[in-house]
């Protein structure tokens, strides 16, 4: 019999924060083996991901601690572990938690070894944390952004625990990385290279729960970059909330671009992506870097927000609408070819029909390959969220169905343009509705589909882009 004071007796805790969690996580697999023996089965779990790549990349952490924990993957929430790593960019995110939570507690009356986790952005607002504890007792482990590396410390306390653990911190300057990580694709992966936020746009909550910017450093960047290709990826995709903004607060500050020169060294590596881009920390130095890569892919996510230079101030973006053309017309004179797509949001408070004009002559202008547009979401504890002159409802959505009219359009003139064109594709998985075909990514960031066998998954293919579908191509191998 495991106890809980014994795991976590002083002489036995390691020093260093790694050692630590391998500590745990072997704890961890010595109880689920004894409830194994118990139950006469495996232990099963599901991660549930809500919200942006870098929560897919911190679930990715999750599934590859608990499979070295011992637990076995379902396929349902029919699981002996459930857990949400939650998002809370938009209120609506919450209440579908909420929502699920209700269909857990169901599942769980059914199944009492069943435990259920929490996690992510959303927990770390104190009144979600206050309504799990008053409303929602039947949750086992509640934890947020900053200490996802303790999981498996915090799994233990759960698992030799009759009570919720709550585990929530306010901010950290901790990174702990080269714990187990299990891979979504074999051949291309998420890389952190930091984390956090100090822009405070005023309607956004990112920063309040995801803590101020702290960037890893590039040697730790490289080596994981290094091990991943070693491990068959040949694509990756960097991650921060601003990146343009990285390695500002190292001991020894570095450049962004700087760090896309030095990842551009590592052999075998063959397509090198980025998100998310800040208009106001592009720099010229990156740009040049973006010219001269032979891995950067020719797609560049760079927010709008707004076209109104009024909004863009109310919504601390820092930029002007000038700013943000001069920005494209930088990129387009060194990279021609590429792919520019961004966020738009409709109805911010305030916004005047001359405003949203603003915004539909910047799509104009700069003719985006896709946008993401979206209609403004008040968040409670946002600046945002208690500005006068909120826009009614039926203006916003008028709004709203014109820009999409008109993104839409010029997406699908833009995407015919390449019909006919030889391209390279990193295929991705054999295609959902017709098992003939394969689905894979252009640099560009479009999907074509063609003819092709699952031996092709993982692999960069010459294809001919031989009709266009408006938002995906079909294609034939060359």
């Amino acid at each position: 019999m495991i106890r809980l004071e014994d795991v976590f007796a002083e002489n036995k805790l390691p020093e260093t924060e790694v050692d630590r969690q391998y500590y745990f996580i072997q704890v961890a697999k010595d109880i689920v083996a004894e409830k194994e023996t118990e139950l006469g089965r495996k232990l099963t779990f599901c991660v549930n991901t809500f919200g942006c790549q870098m929560n897919a990349r911190d679930s990715e952490k999750l599934v590859g601690i608990l499979e070295q924990i011992g637990y076995v993957e379902a396929e349902s929430e029919d699981a002996d572990f459930v857990i949400y790593n939650t998002c809370t960019v938009r209120e609506n995110a919450n209440n579908k938690v909420y929502g699920r939570l209700g269909y857990l507690h169901n599942k769980k009356k059914k199944n009492p070894h069943m435990m259920i986790g929490l996690c992510g952005c959303m927990m770390q607002e104190k009144h979600v944390v206050e309504t799990i504890r008053k409303k929602y007792l039947f949750v086992d482990l509640v934890f947020g952004t900053h200490n996802i590396y303790k999981f498996a410390e915090l799994l233990v306390r759960a698992l030799l625990s009759e009570s919720m653990i709550v585990d929530i911190w306010e901010d950290t300057d901790q990174i702990v990385e080269d714990l187990p990580v299990e891979r979504k694709f074999h051949f291309k992966s998420g890389v952190n290279i930091m984390f956090g936020c100090n822009n405070f746009c005023s309607y956004c909550i990112v920063p309040y729960v995801r803590g101020r910017e702290r960037s890893r450093h590039p040697r730790d960047i490289i080596r994981e970059i290094q091990r991943l290709v070693a491990d068959g990826v040949v694509e990756i995709m960097l991650l921060g909330q601003n990146v343009n903004s990285y390695g500002k607060n190292l001991d020894e500050p570095i450049t962004f671009a700087r760090l896309l020169e030095e990842i551009e060294k590592i052999p075998g590596l063959q397509r090198i992506r980025f998100m998310t881009s800040h208009p106001k920390d592009l720099s010229d130095e990156l740009i040049e870097v973006l010219a001269k890569s032979k891995k950067i892919c020719n797609h560049f996510h760079l927010p709008l927000q707004s076209g109104s230079s009024r909004v863009l101030q109310k919504m601390n973006r820092r930029y002007t609408k000038e700013d943000y053309l001069l920005l494209v017309e930088k990129i387009r004179a060194k990279v021609p070819d590429m792919a520019i797509t961004t966020d738009i949001i409709v109805g911010f408070p305030g916004e005047t029909e001359e405003d949203f004009l603003e915004t539909l002559d910047v799509v104009e202008k700069v003719r985006f390959d896709s946008a993401f547009t979206f209609i403004y979401s008040k968040r409670t504890g946002t600046p945002a969220a208690v500005m006068e002159e909120q826009v009614p409802d039926d203006v916003v959505k008028d709004r709203f169905d014109r820009l999409l009219a008109r993104v839409q359009e010029i997406s699908q003139e833009k995407a015919a343009m390449l019909t006919g064109e030889v391209v390279s594709v990193l295929v991705e998985e054999q295609n959902g509705q017709d098992n003939t075909l394969v689905t894979g990514r252009l640099g560009n960031n479009a999907v074509v589909h063609f003819p092709g066998d699952v031996s092709l998954i993982g692999q960069i293919i010459s294809v001919r882009l031989t009709e266009c579908k408006g938002f995906y191509y079909i294609g034939e191998q060359v």
